[in-house]
């Protein structure tokens, strides 16, 4: 999510030295790396959980988007909070909630729980991802060799995908499939409280805590590559939400597989490959990122509707990585236009904004394939909405050669 460059100064203004030593940046790497796996371990459970409340895949689709309203909710209403109060408090408590909900979903008798459990989920993760990438960067400074935005790019991509992929396995393998992860996940975001607790603060400075929603902002300056890669990077999100929503159906009644694992193994591959988009843009010329994203998406669409069509897993599988690494590209590209040609007052906001309409992309396309699947089934479902994915990636690559014609 967003990158933070915050330094740390001391009281005179100079620039401080790097807050910590390795134990430090390798607790606040963690619990970023454990809050964000939290978020994903239901996905390889839903099947389970279906059965267990009875409830349908509409029903799985809704408490996936209860998740990231929370983030969107979160960022908005608490995305500054850590500068306010420090970086330690807001990591405290974001590992906090992780373990209130591991503990809800190890509890979990009902689907109003998981909600609960989902929405607390949301806000973790909204509470995690500026504090612990602007620690990272007051602890290593900008000369380390490890550079923050790399490390905090994986723990949290790399918790996002490790998250299901731990939990498909313990279900596979444990005595006890819907209670093993939890238990698993709420030892480990103990442990990443802990570790934040005892690992002291990073940030020389807090402004003091005022509760306002973060203002919505569309840097006028970049306003078209904006919104061009928010959309692109948000149809990109939209196939995420809708893979560690329902992955677990398709490869359950359609393909027949039982392996909670292979599951996880697929959203593992989508969220793994985001990750590499993000690090292979900084090889791309900005001006063939957004049109190889759009071209990846395409694509992406077209295995995940062939995997429906033939009911077979390999044109998922690399429907999923294709869909990682161009989403991976467009979030890259439109992160990189707003810290280096946005006005640097309103980045923040800028920032905020991106990822807030990335996080709608990522719940309501969701429920929306929830309602198609009740209507008519999980095949007409994923073709369609793979259809209007490729259709909105096509508009912004066709948006985009009538901009160069213009320019040309």
């Amino acid at each position: 999510m967003g990158n933070s460059t915050v330094r740390a100064v001391d009281r005179t203004g100079a620039p401080e030295r790097a807050r910590g030593g390795g134990l430090a940046v390798l607790s606040v790497a963690f619990a970023f790396w454990i809050t964000m796996a939290g978020t994903t371990a239901p996905t390889p459970l839903y099947p389970l959980y279906g059965e267990e409340f009875g409830f349908t895949p509409f029903t799985v689709t809704v408490v996936f988007a209860v998740y990231a309203l929370g983030v969107v909710l979160g960022l908005l209403v608490f995305g500054r909070l850590s500068d306010q109060v420090g970086r330690r408090p807001v990591l405290v408590a974001a590992t906090l909630l992780s373990v209130v909900a591991a503990v809800v979903f190890l509890l979990a008798q009902s689907v109003a729980a998981m909600l609960v459990a989902r929405v607390v989920s949301g806000f973790s993760a909204a509470l995690v991802t500026g504090a612990a990438t602007a620690s990272l960067a007051e602890r290593l400074g900008q000369h380390s060799r490890v550079k923050p935005a790399t490390l905090a790019l994986f723990a949290n991509m790399g918790g996002l995908a490790c998250g299901t992929l731990i939990a498909g396995i313990l279900a596979d393998l444990a005595p006890s499939p819907l209670r093993t992860p939890w238990v698993v996940m709420l030892a480990l975001a103990a442990v990443g409280m802990l570790g934040v607790l005892v690992s002291g603060e990073s940030s020389a400075h807090r402004s003091g805590f005022s509760l306002q929603v973060q203002p919505l902002h569309v840097p006028a300056e970049i306003r078209s590559d904006f919104l061009r890669s928010a959309m692109a990077a948000g149809a990109g999100f939209a196939v995420l939400g809708v893979l560690t929503a329902v992955t677990g159906l398709f490869l359950g009644t359609v393909l027949h597989e039982s392996s909670h694992a292979l599951t996880g193994l697929v959203v593992f591959i989508a969220f793994a490959c985001t990750a590499l988009g993000q690090l292979l843009v900084r090889t791309l010329k900005p001006a063939t990122a957004l049109p190889a994203s759009c071209l990846g998406l395409i694509a992406a669409a077209g295995l995940i509707a062939a995997a429906m069509a033939t009911s077979t897993l390999a044109p998922l599988l690399v429907g999923a990585a294709a869909n990682g690494l161009a989403t991976g590209i467009a979030v890259g590209h439109g992160i990189g236009g707003i810290t280096t040609r946005s006005a640097p007052q309103h980045r923040g906001a800028s920032v905020s904004t991106f990822f807030a309409i990335l996080y709608s992309m990522l719940a309501v396309p969701a429920i929306g394939v929830g309602v198609l699947i009740r209507e008519t089934s999980l095949r007409p479902a994923g073709e369609t909405f793979s259809a209007v994915v490729a259709a909105l990636s096509l508009g912004v690559l066709l948006s985009l050669v009538r901009t160069g014609r213009r320019a040309a």
